[in-house]
């Protein structure tokens, strides 16, 4: 799912209040798609629409088949090829197909299973949404799917029937270490879609007009981690170049199932800090979890270009290509 969609919401919404609604999601793509897999569109009964499943290309089609879908209470599975004038259009640089899973709610979604749903999104559980196109059998899975989960990879399976759709919490970045690299990593970050928080327990380094509108804890740094929470959604950076700063974050996150951690540092550095580590009690499987020194070797001189760097290995750890 797209960070910001909050199509299962608008639909539970547009439902209760009578309006009647479909949530039309891509299933499937070929070529130069315009939305990945996953991406939903909501159709109210009386035409009103929220989000996009092509860019705007088969929109107005998507939107007729759900109103007919909504008065006959069936699912719909519809398959467009768009075509290379308007891929242009929308700012592709070929065509595609895709094929869009149109599904009323009430008649076909069942109400409470959407809004079950929503309240997972509320609490920041992952979830996974199965259903068998072939069957019309609609599950809400748990503990499954680790690797799409993981990945933000919704998708069918080997089977060919069952799609599984990826609900998962925003994505968040916690930054142990105030410095300049913050400075230009925490903005990249939130471009990319996470959630940034600052962590220095150094006033001086952790201000407002350091970071602007971001949220920043000066709390010694485990307190600052145990206070945000740990998860598989989470990346850890550790930027102050200071044990005393550093350590007690990263032997937090190595107790924990973060999906990324990176320490800044010369293969020196790290070479101590894996010794401490060790000395700590940590087992070399745990170890082997940090990044350091951080980021892609990109040749990335200044504090912009090592943010990049950084944030380039951790979509590639994120998305199983690292």
């Amino acid at each position: 799912m797209d960070r910001f969609d909050n199509s299962p919401e608008t639909a539970l919404d547009w439902y209760r209040n009578g309006s009647g609604a479909a949530l039309a999601t891509v299933v499937q793509t070929w070529g130069s798609a315009p939305r990945r897999v996953g991406s939903q569109l909501v159709i109210s009964g009386d035409g009103r629409i929220e989000g996009s499943v092509s860019g705007g290309c088969v929109e107005g089609a998507v939107i007729v088949e759900a109103l007919e879908a909504i008065e006959e209470g069936e699912a719909r599975l519809l398959e467009f090829g768009v075509s290379d004038e308007d891929a242009f259009a929308v700012g592709l640089a070929c065509g595609g197909t895709i094929r869009v899973l149109v599904e009323p709610v009430g008649s076909v979604l069942p109400e409470p299973m959407l809004a079950e749903l929503v309240a997972a999104r509320a609490r920041r559980e992952p979830l996974a949404y199965e259903v068998n196109v072939e069957t019309g059998q609609r599950a809400l899975r748990r503990n499954a799917y680790a690797d799409r989960l993981r990945m933000d990879r919704s998708g069918f399976e080997e089977d060919g029937q069952t799609f599984v759709a990826v609900h998962n919490p925003p994505l968040r970045l916690i930054v142990v270490g105030a410095v300049h690299i913050a400075q230009a990593l925490v903005p990249m970050a939130r471009i990319a879609g996470y959630d940034p928080a600052i962590v220095d327990p150094r006033e001086t380094f952790a201000s407002s007009s350091r970071f602007p509108g971001e949220t920043i804890l000066t709390d010694w740094p485990d307190e600052a981690v145990a206070k945000l929470g740990l998860d598989t959604r989470t990346a850890v950076v550790l930027l102050t170049h200071d044990p005393k700063l550093d350590d007690p974050a990263l032997e937090a996150a190595l107790e924990a199932d973060v999906f990324y951690i990176g320490a800044l540092g010369s293969t020196r550095t790290h070479a101590k800090r894996v010794e401490r580590m060790k000395e700590t009690g940590f087992k070399v499987e745990q170890i082997d979890r940090i990044h350091g020194p951080i980021g892609l070797d990109i040749g990335a001189a200044g504090p912009s270009e090592i943010a990049v760097a950084i944030l380039a290995q951790m979509t590639a750890v994120l998305r199983g290509k690292a």
